[in-house]
């Protein structure tokens, strides 16, 4: 089954980058310069920053409010960033290298079935999951962090 991959757009956290630690603080948000590859899993490239690239920690709500499952946590954004399209039915590197939580999300926003899995085989879980006609969208979480990575639709 086709699916595709979404990124976050780079112009919702654009108004970060301006500002200093003690503004980044009042609004949750903290900067850091990567130390090591991987580590800081950028949601915008769906890639690891480099070391020495400064990147920073934001709370995301990546579940609607209104939802009994309304999610939100952090992640990060490298500061460099640029947006990207990753092609349909591809796996960027960032998620093949890492252990996956993939959840199946309804209409309705609620969770109808969830998996975790090794990177590298994840094709086959978000078939498995899409090919439930209840299934509208998928979240992929870093299944030891916990933290939001993406979004998989069907394509």
């Amino acid at each position: 089954m086709d699916f595709q991959i979404s990124t976050l757009p780079r112009d919702r956290f654009a108004h970060l980058f301006g500002l200093g630690d003690e503004a980044l603080a009042e609004s949750g948000a903290r900067r850091y310069v990567a130390d090591r590859k991987p580590g800081f899993p950028c949601r915008v490239t769906l890639q690891d920053a480099e070391p020495g690239e400064r990147v920073i920690l934001i709370p995301f709500q990546h579940q609607r409010d209104g939802s009994p499952f309304q999610a939100s946590g952090p992640i990060f954004v490298r500061e460099a960033a640029v947006d990207v399209a990753v092609p349909a039915s591809t796996i960027p590197e960032l998620l093949r290298s890492r252990l996956l939580s993939v959840r199946a999300y309804d209409g309705d926003d609620l969770m109808i079935d969830a998996d975790v899995v090794d990177g590298p085989d994840v094709e086959g879980t978000i078939a498995r999951l899409l090919a439930d006609d209840r299934a509208r969208y998928l979240h992929v979480h870093f299944a030891r962090r916990g933290c939001f990575a993406c979004r998989i639709d069907r394509a």
